[in-house]
């Protein structure tokens, strides 16, 4: 048995069937281009799988061996790939430069960082292991753009549209282009080192050659815009690196917005922290002390249990803490089933996460029913379960070796669930307004009723609203 064999046999042992046997079939047979960037989401709808449960198979398959796995800083304006590293730890600057949009973004775990799948090379060489190899527009659609792009297969008659020219420049060497210029605005740009060059080409049509020169180097210059007569135009590049680069002059017109504003779902860094495969088997691939990195909206629920001092006096010390360990098992198999993570426990207290407030609702209702059918079984109301929900920013940090969270919306959450008693789950405003937890309620014949309430440690009255 080869070692992609053994590797592929544990793979089967440790997750789905159907994920584990269409990530086989997919390193055995599928071209080179689909095994870079793997983008777990469209993976899964193309293939027919439930999305989870393919993020768990890959998750899995990168634990293994057989994959890794890559966190990718992206542009929101036009989709390319700003930095890429192998753990959460290398994004750890306040802003990233896009050349081609001249514009800077501050990071955001739900927007702007992705997460996808490389195949191994000791599983199966591809050429995108060797990017420089790449040509042109696989060197686009495998490295430059991220795997939320919807590129068209026809990529080359796309970039085609609007280019003028392009070129390929070995390291340290030098050569010129010569062009016609259009009444148009041009770009000049490279998507090994992002340089670029902006060409703002206006006035009367002229026949003297124009001369303009670019230099490609390791450190990203900040763009710069000239002015230009429609014409001709001679363009000197010299590549500085020691790798090679991909010059080219575009049209920026409708044909390269067109193609820059097509996008689809992908795996988001934000999603796979509330991911409780990735934080049982990829503890270490935590952020740094010092990092503090933003989410925009993460949904976090807490829960404790009612009167837990007295159960250890009512029955025992043993036997409380056998029936606290089951109650602990049953929550934390109800939040990785809708698609949560336990982040941690406090005492008889959980605090989990979800990317979307109906995932954490939906996993709130199974937890009091669970609890209740418990209860039912022991003929007793020995577990209590308070919860409470909310939703809002945070920052995600690090803190005893482990990802946390912290902010206004956490503290939220905690004294939220204060308010419950052991049927009531309360949530705020920002939960009951979301769509899909909407449908939730309304499907399950709950009407929320809206109450103020003074939390502790927030100035104001806070809406909130009791589920009963």
């Amino acid at each position: 048995m080869s070692e992609s064999d053994t590797l592929f046999d544990a793979l089967r042992q440790s997750a789905d069937a159907d994920c584990s046997a269409a990530i086989e079939r997919a390193v055995t047979n599928a071209p080179d281009r689909e095994l870079c960037r793997v983008n777990a989401l469209d993976f899964a709808g193309k293939h027919g799988l439930e999305e989870e449960r393919a993020i768990t198979a890959f998750l899995h398959a990168a634990r293994l061996g057989l994959f890794e796995l890559s966190w990718n800083v992206l542009c929101p304006g036009c989709g390319g790939v700003l930095d890429a590293g192998t753990t959460l730890k290398t994004i750890n600057r306040d802003e990233y430069d896009c050349g081609l949009c001249a514009t800077g973004y501050k990071p955001t775990l739900d927007e702007m960082v992705e997460v996808t799948f490389t195949v191994s090379p000791r599983v199966r060489r591809i050429t995108a292991h060797s990017p420089d190899t790449l040509p042109e527009v696989e060197y686009y659609r495998q490295i430059f753009w991220s795997s939320g792009a919807d590129l068209p297969e026809n990529l080359a008659e796309s970039l085609a549209e609007f280019t003028i020219d392009s070129i390929e420049l070995p390291p340290r060497e030098k050569a010129v282009l010569s062009v016609q210029l259009p009444g148009e605005f041009v770009i000049a740009f490279d998507p090994v080192t992002h340089g670029t060059l902006f060409i703002d080409v206006k006035g009367e049509p002229t026949r003297e050659r124009q001369t303009l020169s670019m230099v490609f180097d390791r450190v990203q210059t900040p763009v710069r815009t000239v002015e230009m007569r429609p014409g001709p135009l001679r363009l000197s590049l010299e590549n500085r690196t020691d790798r090679r680069v991909l010059p080219g002059l575009w049209i920026a017109g409708d044909a390269l917005h067109h193609l820059l504003g097509k996008r689809r779902p992908f795996l988001t860094a934000k999603r796979l922290l509330t991911n409780q495969t990735f934080r049982d088997i990829f503890r270490t691939d935590t952020l740094d002390v010092d990092q503090r990195l933003k989410i925009t909206s993460l949904t976090f629920l807490f829960t404790d249990l009612k009167g837990s001092t007295a159960l250890y006096e009512r029955v025992g010390d043993l036997v409380a803490y056998d029936l606290v360990r089951q109650h602990f098992r049953v929550l934390h198999d109800i939040v990785a089933a809708e698609a949560g993570a336990v982040v941690k426990t406090i005492g008889d207290a959980v605090m989990a996460t979800f990317s979307t407030p109906d995932r954490a609702l939906a996993a709130a209702l199974r937890m009091r029913e669970e609890m209740a059918l418990f209860n039912a079984e022991r003929q007793n109301e020995d577990l209590l379960l308070k919860i409470g929900i909310h939703e809002g920013p945070c920052l995600a940090v690090r803190l005893n070796d482990s990802q946390d969270y912290f902010g206004q919306t956490v503290n939220m959450a905690a004294r939220v669930q204060g308010l419950a008693s052991s049927r009531a789950i309360f949530v705020t405003k920002s939960v009951v307004d979301d769509p899909r937890a909407a449908k939730i309620l309304q499907s399950s014949g709950l009407r929320p009723s809206e109450q103020r309430a003074a939390l502790r440690g927030i100035a104001d009255e806070t809406t909130v609203y009791e589920i009963p």
